[in-house]
């Protein structure tokens, strides 16, 4: 089956999408009296459109190395059908069953995009009439590792693209008393350092998390260029954090924005 139990190669980095620039929150009556609120531009960097989505009050107290962090930062291409999803998900009157099925939908989309970051091969097959059909393939040695708890709320998503694939585990919680981020467990497929690794973890707040837990991959021997992380939202700070510490990694998410649906997790699986 695709995706996975072979030999790894280098994560391609995909086509680059053009992406649109999309103004989602309204300017809040809070913000800082040295002016109101502006929209958060468009930035391009090595001609890839980066969509940042929101307002920043004064920019957030972001200066320009955020708002370029280069090719490694992905976007899917915003339509209405990502956007409507946003919006049910971000809706504190959303019934759980309402937010599941949105959430289930829009991480469909984030994973099946994040597969078209993977490498692909040259085949030939026949078909049934006889014909030589000229196509590709997956370079297999993908797996996933997910972010408990939240995420384990995309391995169904992966499992459907990808049937028989190895998904790994890291639990990694934030100490009471310091808020440090520590590993409390963590269990991956033995050759783990020989994959391409998916990392599933849906809400990008600080990124400290993600951060502590690409560390571990890397105790394990896999090399930062073959993380691809996954995500449905991302605060502009996580991603400039994460990009900035692992600047190999490739993140992929739906939109930046300072306010992250940070409910995620509990609503998903009700426990809130």
């Amino acid at each position: 089956m695709p995706c996975h139990n072979q030999s790894s190669n280098d994560v391609s980095t995909g086509q680059e999408h053009n992406l649109t620039k999309h103004v989602r929150f309204a300017a809040s009556s809070t913000a800082s009296s040295s002016g109101p609120v502006a929209p958060c531009a468009a930035a391009v960097d090595d001609g890839n459109k980066q969509r940042f989505n929101g307002n920043l009050p004064n920019g957030g107290g972001l200066g320009p190395d955020v708002l370029n962090l280069g090719p490694q930062l992905k976007l899917l291409p915003l339509n209405s059908q990502i956007l409507e999803l946003q919006t049910i998900i971000r809706d504190k009157t959303t019934s759980r069953g309402d937010f599941v099925f949105c959430a289930d939908r829009l991480i469909r989309l984030v994973v099946e995009e994040g597969l078209n970051q993977l490498p692909y091969s040259e085949c030939t097959v026949t078909t049934p009439t006889g014909h030589m059909y000229e196509g590709v393939k997956f370079e297999r040695g993908n797996c996933g590792v997910s972010i408990m708890r939240s995420g384990e709320a995309m391995e169904q998503g992966l499992r459907d693209c990808c049937r028989s694939i190895r998904i790994g585990k890291i639990l990694i919680q934030s100490d009471e008393d310091t808020q440090e981020a520590k590993v409390y467990y963590a269990k991956f497929p033995p050759d783990i350092n020989r994959r391409k690794v998916l990392l599933m973890y849906p809400i990008l707040s600080t990124g400290n998390t993600v951060i502590e837990a690409v560390q571990v991959l890397i105790e394990h021997g896999l090399q930062p260029k073959h993380i691809l992380l996954l995500s449905l939202f991302s605060t502009p700070l996580g991603a400039k954090a994460i990009l900035q510490e692992f600047p190999e990694i490739t993140l992929l998410t739906t939109e930046l924005h300072p306010v992250a649906p940070t409910h995620f997790g509990q609503k998903y699986f009700g426990t809130e």
